[in-house]
């Protein structure tokens, strides 16, 4: 019997950067600064990242811009969501009717739990040193720099 052995080399390949970004600004206004700055066109995207945990779903806003034609696609995605549970005592007490809201705190890297935002590109035009000085120009920005996809061991997360 014949064998044919198919071998799939490029599939763990990673296509684009990430830029880790600490600031105290908004998502929407990191955008805008970041619009003004590189001359792209990040808007909200209608479509969160969602990510399933024991306690409930969590959702990352999540700004994008494509340029179909050229191939380049931006994301500006936060990296911080707060899922609310209501949890409820089932002792016999006197609080026994009562519940309470318990808040946790979800990463969408949980490996860079002081990353406020990750820009996530590919294909673009400008180098990654450009866009990573370019950002460390905006006021409220305090730090900016890439990360080694191949070291996160998240990445999953960050395939939409």
């Amino acid at each position: 019997m014949l064998v044919h052995k198919l071998q799939i080399d490029d599939v763990d390949e990673v296509d684009y950067e990430l830029i880790a970004i600490h600031t105290t600004l908004e998502d929407y206004r990191l955008a805008y600064f970041i619009n003004q700055k590189l001359k792209v066109l990040l808007s909200k995207n209608k479509k969160e990242i969602s990510l399933s945990i024991k306690e409930g779903e969590a959702f990352f806003s999540r700004f994008s811009y494509e340029d179909e034609e050229n191939e380049i696609y931006w994301d500006l995605i936060q990296n911080k969501s707060e899922v609310v549970v209501q949890k409820k005592y089932a002792d016999k007490n006197l609080f026994e009717n009562t519940s309470h809201e318990v808040s946790t705190n979800v990463y969408l890297a949980p490996e860079f739990k002081k990353v406020n935002h990750i820009l996530k590109i590919q294909n673009s035009k400008f180098s990654t040193e450009y866009i990573v000085n370019t950002i460390k120009t905006i006021n409220s920005v305090i730090t900016v720099y890439p990360l080694d996809a191949e070291k996160i061991k998240s990445k999953n997360n960050l395939i939409f």
